[in-house]
């Protein structure tokens, strides 16, 4: 079964806020078996635009990944981080050639 992906990028406008969002993702993201493979590190943009944070999470299933954005406590996460970021958000299925 292939594993499922969050991409997203983003533009912070407020650090400490999105902190706050941070802390709270935490409790989805374990019961659904989240593992962050990017997490806002050094990028640099070679086509295109982009934003300034990058972040790819893994889950064990495309489902789990579907389940997670929609599951009550990450929409609790997520009403913390809407009103300080812009952001664009795929949840895509992986190759499992």
């Amino acid at each position: 079964m292939p594993k499922g992906y969050w991409i997203a990028q983003m533009d912070v406008r407020d650090a400490q806020t999105y902190d706050s969002y941070r802390a709270a993702n935490a409790e989805p993201f374990a019961a659904y078996g989240a593992k962050f493979v990017v997490r806002g590190g050094e990028q640099t943009v070679q086509e295109g635009n982009w934003r300034s944070r990058t972040v790819v999470i893994e889950f064990p299933s495309y489902a789990d990944a579907k389940a997670c954005y929609e599951s009550d406590a990450y929409r609790a996460a997520k009403a913390i981080r809407l009103p300080v970021s812009d952001a664009d958000l795929i949840i895509i299925e992986g190759y499992d050639g």
